[in-house]
């Protein structure tokens, strides 16, 4: 069986509901996954735009040390986790805001099951976390929302 990442606030490759967004309350969607590989010891979630007009996709949410046990993150996750640095220079969700009239943007939502606790403290950067998993992670998942802002 493979791991499924799924969320109530959007389908897969569907719009964004307003309300998590940086135009709406900016909170994280309520996200729930199934299928998780045997041996899991966290999970960790990264949310990027690949539209974004930079040379890298734009990070969103950096999100690890989520407890195996979990089944999903509820709306507006809270802190039982360590969250990463987004490219905004901050830490925790920030929903999706692309430029207005650039078009549709799809946000990426990729779980990774890993074979061990991530060692680092809370702070990673997108390719801080990615290194700190190199060659642990047992499974991954990925959920695309769009947005678009007119």
């Amino acid at each position: 069986m493979a791991m499924v990442l799924t969320s109530t606030a959007f389908t897969a490759n569907g719009p964004i509901s307003k309300k998590y967004t940086g135009e709406g309350e900016d909170i994280s969607p309520p996200l729930s996954w199934s299928g998780l590989p045997r041996g899991v010891k966290e999970l960790a979630l990264i949310c990027d735009d690949p539209d974004a007009p930079t040379p890298k996709p734009w990070v969103h949410w950096v999100v690890y040390r989520i407890p195996p046990d979990r089944s999903g993150l509820p709306e507006n996750a809270g802190d039982s986790f360590a969250h990463g640095q987004k490219d905004f220079g901050t830490v925790a969700y920030a929903g999706p805001m692309p430029p207005e009239g650039h078009g549709v943007h799809h946000y990426r939502f990729h779980l990774y099951a890993l074979d061990r606790p991530t060692a680092a403290g809370p702070g990673l950067t997108k390719e801080q976390l990615l290194a700190a998993m190199k060659g642990h992670i047992l499974a991954e998942s990925e959920l695309v929302g769009t947005y678009e802002r007119t």
